[in-house]
């Protein structure tokens, strides 16, 4: 090896630097290296450059920056790929006469291992993964890498690697056969693996499947379908593996090509794409350029029940030390012992501190108060918090209805107040809603948003209106269910027509979880506020017979070791609330009701937009698929909005019941 290497022979995306014997192919195509065309190409005329040499003996593949390629252009997929493409650089590596070693730092996921595994060794150092995510997009691998990577390790393991889309840390990966060295230094690491081969090529092409156990498979792809709910993109995953060690490698490669390219250019895979750049979008905040994020290294929490221990677990499990209070001492210890179940995974969760005293929060730099939802209560708290915490420290609430104005406004100092709306339960859930007060700092709101970014979350700002994004098109989405109950349905058959768009849960089901008194809480401060009862009864006449869901046996309906069953008692009352309100029922079939349900989330998310309350639609999508079950297979409603057709959905829009306002549809254009 030269002590100095040679200057490289082209410009970036792609050059040939030159290391005594061996020929250094870089991608330099920042932040992530990605595949685009300019890569491929330069990739193509790089692997040319190398087998044209006689000097050098062997090439390595490595990123320049911080990895190696962490995957394709996803903008190029929307539109017809251009030449070449992924597989015309895969059939380069495996084509050109010298040995090419695919050097790994950082990440090599989807088309970025596919183009390690076209060559003939893969080394990395310890803290590199790789991975085939494509099913993050609703796509399979489609430069080989279904038909390659069972030639490294079995098909079940391949399978399970391919259907959960992680990403294999390198320890993990050398024992699996991913890679073949780990290396404390990556090029000459790289460089001496690469000369060792002494000019031969080792392509998988060349090698047989390794063996699986028939059994393995199934059990493997049982699980991968489950896990992909049975969608398109899962069941390609399970033929793809199975064809791997069935059907000649060729034939393989080209079915995997074809398949990919089909779901490539399917609805879902557009959808899921959409909410790929949303979380992007949505970090960019109007108002905040040059605000610098407070520093954040201690995390004090008001109130120690579910809620509160999840948030607590959060933060502890992401680093970030808890100093978690309750004025009730009682509760204290169980809040412990819940916090420490949350936490049973986590790698190396920071420390925990309960105190029943408000004083113990002096030294924090963010205080949340989680206390029970009621606008004097959280007043109180933060009147008082305001005069125990540093100046400089930020209070946040976590609010999922109230006006964070009001409860800033009895602070000394509102600016420093945001709302940090968290989803039950907080340590699992992705949501997190950033409500951004009247008078809250961008410094404030900044230091939100990379907390938000520490936690593992999808951070999305919100303006301050009842409800906020999610609850607010929640809410309405669930009159509009209570309604066709009044129209002619019952809660199973609107839950069922729901589920089967693809919803984790119907509306019914989802309120007998979280618990009737909790929507009843919200209807009656609703209620007082605006002095319209015209809300279906049911929920009331429920919650005043005890049946307040899931946690006391029964809700909208009966439940028996945890299973749910239609409830003859909710029916009937359900009949009553008709006869009350002289309403003849008629049949609604499964499309009437998905159509009307689809209809109210779209109007409420479009007066959304039109309140200022979201800054964006896909924003609103984001708040959907992540804090509310809506199906990611669509990409939220204002993106299934879109694709459908106009005339029919203002058609589903006229059919709401008790509409007060109608959204306008020209905000999707």
């Amino acid at each position: 090896m030269n002590a100095t290497p040679q200057p490289p022979t082209s410009a970036a995306p792609v050059r040939l630097e030159r290391d005594g014997s061996v020929g250094f192919i870089v991608i330099d195509n920042p932040p992530i290296n990605a595949g685009s065309l300019g890569v491929r190409q330069g990739l193509i005329a790089a692997l040319g450059e190398l087998a044209g040499d006689a000097s050098l003996a062997a090439g390595v593949l490595i990123g320049a920056g911080t990895t190696f390629i962490a995957g394709s252009d996803l903008r190029e997929f929307s539109a017809p790929l251009a030449d070449p493409q992924m597989p015309a650089v895969i059939a380069a590596i495996e084509a050109c006469p010298k040995p090419v070693v695919a050097a790994i730092h950082g990440a090599a996921l989807g088309g970025g291992y596919e183009i390690a595994l076209a060559c003939d060794a893969r080394v990395a150092l310890a803290d590199a993964v790789v991975g085939l995510p494509e099913g993050t997009f609703g796509i399979i691998p489609g430069a080989g890498g279904t038909v390659r990577l069972p030639r490294l390790t079995d098909a079940a393991t391949a399978l399970d690697i391919v259907s959960t889309c992680r990403r294999v840390k390198a320890p993990e990966a050398k024992a699996l056969g991913l890679i073949d060295a780990a290396v404390d230094e990556l090029r000459p690491g790289a460089a001496a693996f690469a000369l060792s081969l002494k000019g031969a090529k080792r392509r998988l092409r060349d090698l047989p499947a390794k063996p699986v156990e028939a059994e393995a498979f199934e059990k493997a792809a049982t699980a991968a379908l489950k896990r992909g709910r049975s969608r398109p993109y899962a069941q390609e995953q399970v033929a793809a593996l199975r064809r791997a060690f069935e059907a000649p490698f060729d034939a393989a490669l080209a079915e995997e090509r074809a398949v990919f390219q089909r779901l490539r250019q399917s609805d879902e895979s557009a959808a899921l794409r959409h909410l790929f750049f949303a979380e992007r979008e949505a970090a960019r905040i109007d108002g905040l350029e040059g605000a610098k994020p407070l520093p954040v290294k201690s995390v004090g929490i008001v109130g120690a029940g579910t809620m509160g221990s999840g948030i607590a677990a959060a933060f502890l499990a992401a680093g970030l030390p808890v100093t978690l209070v309750d004025l009730k001492p009682e509760l204290l210890d169980a809040a412990r012992q819940r916090v420490a179940g949350f936490l049973a995974k986590a790698a190396k969760p920071a420390a925990l501190t309960t105190s029943s005293e408000l004083g113990a929060l002096a030294p924090c730099d963010l205080v949340i108060e989680a206390v029970f939802e009621d606008m004097a209560v959280k007043q109180d708290l933060l009147r008082r918090l305001d005069g125990i915490v540093r100046p400089d420290a930020i209070l946040a609430s976590n609010t999922s209805y109230l006006d964070l104005d009001a409860i800033a406004a009895a602070t000394a100092e509102p600016a420093r107040v945001v709302g940090l709306h968290f989803f039950a339960p907080a340590h699992v859930m992705k949501l997190l809603e950033i409500v951004r007060g009247a008078k809250t700092a961008p410094a404030v709101l900044a230091s939100a948003l990379k907390l938000g970014r520490a936690l593992g979350k999808v951070a999305v700002v919100s303006g301050v209106g009842d409800g906020f994004i999610g609850n607010r098109i929640y809410n309405a989405y669930r009159t509009q269910c209570e309604a066709m109950l009044l129209a002619g349905a019952l809660p199973e058959e609107i839950d069922g027509a729901i589920e089967a768009l693809g919803f984790a849960m119907g509306p019914f089901a989802v309120s007998d979880l979280s618990g009737l008194d909790i929507a009843w809480a919200n209807r009656k401060r609703k209620q007082a506020e605006t002095g319209d009862h015209s809300d279906v009864p049911v929920l009331e006449w429920l919650v005043a017979g005890g049946r307040l869901g899931r946690k006391t046996g029964a809700g909208w309906y009966a439940y028996e070791d945890g299973r749910r069953s239609p409830d003859p008692a909710v029916a009937g009352l359900v009949v009553k609330a008709r006869a009350e309100r002289g309403v003849t029922a008629a049949s609604l079939g499964r499309e009437t009701i998905q159509n009307r349900a689809m209809a109210a989330i779209v109007n409420e998310a479009l007066l959304v937009l039109e309140d200022g309350i979201a800054a964006r639609p896909s924003d609103i999508d984001l708040v959907l698929i992540n804090g509310y079950g809506f199906p990611r297979h669509l990409g939220g409603p204002l993106w299934w909005a879109k694709t459908q057709d106009r005339q029919r959905l203002e058609q589903a829009l006229q059919a709401l019941q008790g509409l007060k306002r109608r959204g306008d549809l020209a905000r999707l254009d």
